[in-house]
């Protein structure tokens, strides 16, 4: 996705800075001190959670993933929309309402992620149908990453997904993100075997050291029965 687990600790970690400074000026020193040590356990607390909902998702253990996100979500929701981990998790416990809003509010803070909008396609294909997930495609920017550009082309019907693959070229780290979304693309069809030939080279270890967060999603999904 656009924004790295780090961009998204840094979210939660200025959330301590942001709380505390609205009671400056209005309560006694006495009363900062106990916001502010308030506001940096809710923060610890929130960071703490995102680690463990990452480990657990890691884990394959998706349900305590969710639940843990949630946490956090509710601990600090001004930085909720920033939680896009929390949406693809969702998207793997089968909560397709909730995975859905989750990427709407994420385009509030990262208005130019295809990644983005293609997972919103995908919670709307699982919970109405294919269809309604092209009409509802999200609008992005300019993602300069290959072959972003391409992966919403083919979310919006205008080219299919031989032209993804084509656009990658040779390049591995193109390669694995048109393979990972042709495959999700695929699966919101309902054409499973084709599903499982992309997502199945997406998670080969040749892309390790490419695909970041989302590799292990590959391999993840990979490993599904």
């Amino acid at each position: 996705m656009g924004m790295s687990i780090q961009e998204t600790t840094k979210g939660l970690a200025r959330a301590t800075l942001y709380v505390a400074c609205l009671s400056i000026g209005s309560l006694n020193l006495l009363a900062e001190t106990k916001t502010v040590k308030m506001v940096q356990t809710t923060e610890t607390q929130a960071q703490i959670l995102f680690d463990q909902a990452v480990t657990d998702f890691r884990m394959g253990l998706f349900e305590e993933s969710a639940a843990k996100f949630d946490k956090v979500a509710m601990l600090l929701p001004k930085y909720a929309p920033q939680l896009w981990q929390r949406g693809i998790v969702l998207y793997y416990v089968g909560r397709y309402n909730d995975c859905r809003k989750q990427f709407e509010s994420h385009r509030t803070v990262n208005p130019n992620d295809v990644e983005n909008a293609a997972w919103h396609f995908l919670c709307v294909a699982h919970s109405e149908s294919f269809d309604k997930a092209e009409a509802a495609l999200l609008p992005v920017g300019y993602d300069r990453r290959l072959p972003m550009q391409h992966i919403y082309e083919m979310l919006k019907g205008s080219i299919d997904p031989t032209e993804v693959l084509e656009a990658a070229g040779m390049r591995p780290n193109a390669q694995f993100y048109a393979h990972l979304y042709v495959g999700l693309y695929f699966e919101a069809l309902g054409n499973t075997e084709r599903a499982r030939e992309h997502i199945t080279v997406a998670a080969h270890n040749r892309y390790a050291s490419t695909g970041g967060y989302m590799y292990m999603v590959a391999r993840l999904h990979s490993a599904l029965p």
